[in-house]
């Protein structure tokens, strides 16, 4: 017998007249590889090159990247309230040919100015192909089997860095960086354009109401205090995750590595963030969501230390790199699901889009704050114990984010 709630063929599902696009799901999952492997893997790896190349100061080009990445996490909130009542297809489609654009303005900079532009607009493209709307598109279309879905796009997606940061090095040997961003320009190009326009073309489905969170609205969800907790523990640790990523090629030139063991180190850890995702489903079966949001995001913490900690060998690193690459595959799908796990699917572009608002915007501060703070703190290693430390607080906020009935009663 098939069971209706999880057919992936187009025909209706069990949750009403709803249908799931066929094409949407193996779309999705080969664009957010090449988007993210390209609008952001790619800048870690590359950046060593541009200042040199350019005489750009590194706290001026990363301050460019932090742009596009504040600009991703302002605009992801109006994104958010238009896939809620459009769908995704225009989105994405319009935010890859932003990316494109974007990427092409980036090689050609002549200076700052345009080079900030450039990242400025990239930001866009981001807020409109990231996982946010692809999130939003396969909670309405697969729920309430949205894990299985959302799980399956982030194992794709954990494959980024893997594919890109390795790729991204292998074109900077043998190309300039101009060069190697025209490139990897035109691969966005024909990959995302053309899969977003075709595959997203199924209707739009009303948004179901859950009777257990029919009662409140976004507005008061966004104001209740689990939400704000929420948002406080995840900017906290998205701040320290996206440091530590950006940072984790420069920590190991630093230890004496060569640029294409840095690139191989951060794009292993790709490889760790499939393999943590397949652990998900599992994980959100056995625990309620505040006590993983607690316990990943200290998991977190504690794989940031081992960084610091460790030197060397370069075999010992890459097992850490491993490590810490499946603890943040699965920070990934946390957030994709704190919405549907405490209030229903009903907002959930809206309240997506609230909630990842903040912690973008710090994720986007990470870069230039890390750089910046590396020289008071006297290096990248001395930086990680910072981050693993502002980890452990995001994971001592978590348990506050519950939403039962009980432990509301027990904070009042």
């Amino acid at each position: 017998m098939t069971d209706l709630s999880t057919r992936g063929d187009g025909a209706a599902t069990g949750t009403g007249d709803r249908s799931r696009p066929r094409a949407a799901l193996p779309a999705l999952c080969a664009t957010q590889v090449v988007s993210w492997g390209i609008v952001y893997y790619a800048f870690p790896v590359l950046n060593p090159q541009i200042t040199p190349a350019t005489g750009w100061p590194a706290g001026a080009t990363t301050a460019a990247f932090s742009l596009g990445l504040v600009v991703s996490a302002i605009a992801g909130i109006r994104v958010g309230r238009i896939l809620d009542h459009r769908g995704p297809r225009a989105v994405m489609t319009a935010g890859s040919v932003l990316g494109v654009v974007s990427l092409l303005i980036v090689a050609t900079a002549p200076n700052l100015l345009v080079f900030f532009a450039g990242w400025a607009l990239a930001g866009l493209a981001m807020a409109a192909t990231f996982y946010q709307p692809a999130f939003a598109a396969l909670t309405r279309w697969w729920a309430p089997d949205h894990i299985r879905a959302l799980t399956i796009v982030t194992l794709a997606g954990g494959l980024a860095s893997t594919v890109f940061a390795p790729l991204t090095a292998a074109l900077a040997d043998h190309l300039s960086w101009r060069h190697t961003y025209l490139v990897l320009a035109a691969i966005l190009a024909a990959v995302t354009i053309p899969a977003h326009a075709l595959a997203l073309r199924a209707p739009w489905p009303d948004a179901p109401t859950s009777p257990a969170h029919k009662a409140e609205g976004a507005a008061d969800v966004g104001r209740s205090r689990p939400f704000l907790l929420l948002a406080a523990a995840f900017t906290l640790s998205s701040f320290a995750m996206y440091a530590v990523v950006v940072a984790l090629v420069p920590l190991f030139l630093e230890r004496g590595y060569t640029t294409s063991q840095a690139a191989w180190a951060l794009g292993i850890g790709g490889a760790g963030q499939t393999l943590g995702r397949t652990l998900y489903a599992t994980i959100a079966r056995r625990t309620t969501a505040t006590a993983r949001t607690t316990i990943l995001i200290a998991l977190g913490g504690l794989t940031t230390a081992a960084l610091a900690a460790v030197p060397g060998p370069y075999a010992l690193l890459i097992a850490v790199s491993v490590v810490a690459g499946m603890v943040r595959g699965n920070l990934t799908l946390l957030q994709a699901t704190a919405i549907t796990d405490r209030w229903g699917t009903t907002h959930y572009g809206r309240l997506s889009g609230l909630l990842a608002a903040p912690a973008h915007t710090a994720a986007a501060l990470a870069p230039f704050a890390g750089a910046a703070l590396t020289m008071p703190l006297g290096g990248y290693g001395p930086l990680f114990v910072l981050l693993a430390a502002t980890s452990m607080a995001a994971a001592l906020t978590a348990p506050w984010t519950d939403t039962s009935k009980r432990h509301r009663r027990s904070l009042t």
